[in-house]
């Protein structure tokens, strides 16, 4: 599976696409008189074409719009994505930190399918851009390729999400070792081994124990072929006890992972437990339902798109991730 829409919102605003180019390429003209409020909307700036430059439509945007008053703003496609490092678009952004004072939310690399596979998106190093904006309170990436993270410190930071279909570990650990103090809610989509998701639980060690993440309610690591590995680190892990949302959907999820949450620490203090996309048994299901619903806890059960195939000759089920390529 891929991912085959954009986001619709960030930082608890609309996205609006700020008018370019179209993806076919087709020039549109910006008439700022006709664009929403500058505070009222998540910008999207996007380059689709090989002869369009993103740093240049960036420079139109902030050109056309008042850019102090832009609290959200969302990096879509630019040229070659799956051949391209964004680091002159990072660049641009933070040449531009004084031009944005109010920016709050960030995301890097919004694309789907038809303009990028998400494991093809080049990545670069997007603490460049926490360190320039230290007042960012939500940052999000879209793709794994040849991504950078290694550890820092925030302060202000709140949500952190990185969606891939194969995380490296290298990228994991930089992540564990951040101290981000205010980090309410942190979502990572591990991926596969296939596409370069090379972590295990020992590189998560840091968010399980909850070190350096004292503010954290909300913790997603999904997504993942070793699903139920992490569930079993779970069932024991500090950071559990003071968790309003835990989410271990997308992956490869057996009922081995879903008994190793149950026969661990109490879950009965969750307000939601996410199992989206998972590959239990009828009898797992109903277990899960009558130990955690009665206590309050809100489950999502679905197997959505999960589906396996046996391979008659060798004897082995294949099981798949929801999102890899």
């Amino acid at each position: 599976m891929t991912v085959g829409e954009h986001l619709e919102a960030l930082g608890g605003l609309p996205a609006f696409d700020f008018p370019t180019a179209d993806s076919d390429g087709t020039k549109k003209a910006a008439d700022a008189e006709k664009l929403p409020a500058p505070d009222s909307v998540a910008w999207r700036v996007a380059a689709y074409d090989e002869s369009d430059s993103w740093v240049e439509a960036f420079e139109e945007f902030l050109d056309t719009v008042d850019s102090t008053q832009v609290q959200a703003f969302i990096v879509g496609c630019w040229p070659d994505a799956y051949d391209t490092r964004p680091d002159a678009v990072f660049d641009a952004l933070v040449a531009a930190k004084d031009r944005l004072p109010a920016l709050r939310a960030l995301f890097l690399g919004d694309m789907v399918a038809e303009e990028c596979e998400i494991s093809w998106i080049h990545q670069g190093r997007p603490t460049v851009l926490l360190e320039a904006f230290p007042k960012l309170t939500e940052l999000g990436v879209r793709g794994g390729d040849e991504l950078e993270f290694p550890a820092i410190r925030h302060e202000c930071l709140e949500k952190l999400t990185v969606e891939t279909g194969g995380l490296d570990a290298e990228v994991v650990r930089g992540i564990a070792e951040s101290d981000l103090p205010a980090l309410t809610h942190l979502d990572l989509w591990l991926g596969t081994t296939e596409y370069g998701g090379d972590a295990d639980v020992t590189d998560l060690a840091p968010i399980l124990a909850g070190t350096r993440l004292p503010s954290l309610k909300h913790l997603a690591l999904r997504n993942s072929e070793i699903q139920d590995d992490i569930c079993a680190a779970l069932a024991s892990a500090p950071v559990v006890a003071r968790l309003d949302v835990l989410d271990v959907s997308m992956g490869v999820l057996t009922d081995d992972g879903a008994a190793a949450l149950l026969s661990g620490q109490p879950l009965s203090h969750l307000t939601f437990l996410d199992l989206h996309h998972n590959y239990l048994s009828e009898a797992m299901r109903t277990r899960l339902t009558e130990t955690l619903e009665p206590a309050g806890v809100r489950l999502n059960l679905d197997p959505d798109d999960a589906d396996e195939e046996e391979d008659e000759d060798e004897g082995t089920v294949w099981r798949y991730v929801a999102v890899s390529e």
